[in-house]
């Protein structure tokens, strides 16, 4: 019995070090990633904004570049997802002055619009994966076309609730949540950027 026992405390120890060691392995290739993305996020307008979006990502962009701008194309269109249907949320409520409400309207077919081109820009950037040559910079040229028209439609948006008589909760409500897509937007299409001159 005893020497059953020695063996089997052996054969223990030595599967907490191989689970220590591959758990070592695997926040050392983490903190690999997230230094990636920082590094990648420094370059954009809103670096910190960058970095807080993308950071939970880590272990699935890696050090990949082309993945790096997969991600924060699909947290951009999350975002305005999110946020229109906010907006619309907004839309429904009672007791808006006109103009706000006619802001509120126009916002919300400004964020259909942006969620439709960071939609179609996420499938755009899937089906260029394995493109190369002329091929690869049509493709490139499309995401960016589409990126820059819903970062224009998401400040449209935000412009809309300027001059002192829109002063209110609807217009920090609103402003708060399209901002931030705007961030994030203006981000991904730094990350698009760096992908496309890589090539």
């Amino acid at each position: 019995m005893a020497t059953t026992a020695l063996p089997l405390a052996l054969l223990l120890s030595i599967l907490c070090i191989f689970s220590a060691l591959e758990a070592g392995a695997a926040a050392a290739a983490s903190g690999t990633a997230t230094n990636f993305i920082k590094s990648s996020c420094s370059a954009t307008r809103y670096p910190a904004v960058c970095v807080q979006s993308l950071s939970s990502y880590a272990t699935a962009i890696q050090q990949n570049p082309g993945q790096l701008a997969q991600t924060a194309l699909t947290v951009s269109v999350t975002k305005a997802q999110s946020a229109s249907t906010f907006v619309s949320r907004m839309a429904k409520a009672q007791g808006m002055k006109r103009r706000e409400y006619a802001a509120v309207k126009d916002c919300l077919d400004q964020l259909g619009d942006s969620v439709d081109r960071l939609s179609r820009s996420v499938r755009e950037l899937q089906q260029n994966a394995r493109a190369k040559g002329q091929d690869f910079k049509w493709h490139m040229s499309n995401v960016q076309t589409w990126v820059s028209a819903a970062l224009t439609d998401e400040n449209t948006c935000v412009d809309g609730f300027t001059g002192r008589s829109m002063d209110g909760q609807v217009k920090a409500a609103v402003r708060g949540r399209v901002v931030n897509v705007a961030e994030v937007t203006s981000n991904a299409l730094a990350l698009v950027n760096q992908y496309a001159s890589r090539h």
